[in-house]
């Protein structure tokens, strides 16, 4: 089985690795993303300028959005972006389709840069303006808009890097020429433009590799999480005496005693909207720990190159000596019911647990579970999504043959906090949501004694300990039987 981009295009790991690119899936999007903040913290002047690049066209927007002459039809030519899929990055489990820069995240845009950040490019308390900033308020810009964005912003550069390497190392009859659109902004006639490329062809598409040193995994380093975690002790470095005690009084009157942490995120948020200058402060306080950006980027993609592409191979090697699902007419939870089994059988009989494993620990990520059952899902006629809302929100996975024949696929760790609630509740709510057709299933990943033994109290409990759609995958190491020995 193909599965990664040296695997399709004949293509040396080691050459890949020195060109300094991620071995991307070709079969599912891996849980990276480009990280705005590594441009601008980077030594090399050509990332350097990428992120200037980026300001300048952001610049440009407030500009045309301050005079309030910016139309529908211009803030779809300026505002909206398609995700770029042939990058294989982001956040979908199955394929690499994502949902883009559409109008909502227009209208936002278009709205925060006057009301906002009226004084975005102009900012004197920072070195520099910051794309991030835009993510700060939850103002209907969030971390996978700041990803598309910077993404479809330096997609030029990234093309160019895709098509130097293919060039040299690609066989000319796995390449072809590609008209991308929207690849290169024209200040002087205010258009994007497309441009052409050699790239390497992919179905009937093109790939685009990116470099390493550009990725991170979960969140940006400049994100709001760690914004609102950290204000309190903002607060204390402002230096401007009036700001520093408007946000005092303010705490003061709005925080008080025994507040939930939601309850206390909440009064941060309000704060920030009212005084957004404080967002400045925080971002002087993240240049300063820069150093730390390349250094925690560097630890995460580390992770996830060993995670999900050596470690996976392990899986990817193990498919391709035994391909379990034959040619016979099944219902969509009859196939998926089977891809769950020969997946449990993977991780018990055939030492497919050790995927799960860095470092003698184990990895304790839903997100990283699903990607190996999408894995399975080779040579198959039925209709396969991932993240599929309904109405009621989104459930892993959803195998259908119809409207009539459908089955939804859940996946959870057994240390999940909420697994109880969850098998009590909300796959039956996922199926009022399908109009009550749906069948389900539910596979549930753990990895100690204590575990195991609180999944099947749970299940006792629920009366549902004999429900063959429910399937426990043992994924401890210790005390592993070999598959010979199992009787």
């Amino acid at each position: 089985m193909n599965t990664y981009f040296c695997d399709f295009f004949n293509v040396r790991e080691q050459a890949l690795e020195e060109y300094g690119a991620f071995n991307i899936s070709l079969v599912a999007d891996l849980p990276l993303f480009i990280d705005p903040f590594l441009l601008f913290n980077s030594k090399k002047n050509e990332y350097k300028q990428l992120h200037k690049e980026i300001i300048r066209y952001l610049i440009f927007l407030k500009d045309k959005s301050s005079k309030g002459i910016v139309t529908e039809g211009l803030l779809r030519a300026w505002y909206t972006f398609k995700e770029v899929e042939q990058n294989w990055l982001g956040f979908s489990e199955v394929g690499n389709k994502g949902s883009g820069l559409g109008m909502k995240f227009a209208k936002s845009l278009d709205n925060n840069l006057v009301s906002l950040f009226g004084k975005f490019g102009e900012e004197n308390i920072t070195e520099e303006s910051h794309l991030e900033k835009l993510c700060l308020i939850g103002s209907g810009v969030g971390r996978d808009n700041i990803s598309d964005f910077t993404t479809n912003l330096i997609k030029a550069f990234l093309l160019r890097y895709t098509q130097e390497f293919a060039l040299k190392h690609i066989d000319k009859n796995l390449l072809g020429q590609f008209n991308v659109s929207k690849s290169r902004f024209n200040y002087d006639f205010e258009v994007w433009e497309g441009e052409i490329y050699t790239l390497p062809k992919f179905k009937n598409s093109y790939v685009i590799l990116t470099p390493k040193d550009l990725l991170t995994r979960d969140d940006t380093f400049i994100n709001s999480n760690d914004m609102y975690s950290k204000i309190e002790l903002l607060v204390e470095s402002i230096d401007n005496i009036a700001l520093r005690g408007q946000i005092n009084n303010y705490l003061l009157q709005e925080l008080k005693k025994g507040m939930k942490k939601k309850e206390r995120q909440e009064v941060y948020q309000r704060l920030v909207q009212q005084l957004p200058e404080i967002i400045d402060y925080y971002i002087r306080e993240k240049e300063r720990e820069k150093e730390m950006a390349s250094n925690i980027s560097n630890e995460k993609v580390s992770f996830c190159n060993e995670l999900l592409v050596n470690n996976y191979k392990i899986f990817v090697e193990m498919m391709a000596t035994q391909t379990p699902f034959y040619d016979v007419r099944q219902d969509s939870f009859e196939e998926a019911l089977e891809r769950v089994m020969y997946l449990k059988r993977v991780i018990e009989d055939m030492d497919g647990y050790k995927i799960f494993y860095i470092d003698g620990q184990p990895i304790k990520r839903e997100h990283d579970f699903q990607i190996l059952y999408k894995l399975t899902w080779f040579s198959s006629d039925s209709d396969m999504n991932a993240e599929v809302n309904n109405g009621r929100g989104p459930v892993d996975f959803k195998a259908s043959q119809g409207k009539k024949d459908q089955t939804l696929i859940e996946f959870k760790l057994a240390s999940n906090s909420k697994l109880k609630q969850n098998l009590a509740k909300q796959l039956d709510v996922y199926n009022k949501a399908n109009g009550g057709t749906a069948k389900t299933i539910k596979v549930i990943l753990y990895f100690t004694d204590s575990e195991l033994a609180r999944v099947n109290k749970i299940l006792h409990d629920l009366k549902i300990d004999e429900n063959n759609a429910i399937v426990l995958i043992d994924g401890r190491k210790d005390n592993k039987e070999s598959a010979s020995n199992v009787k």
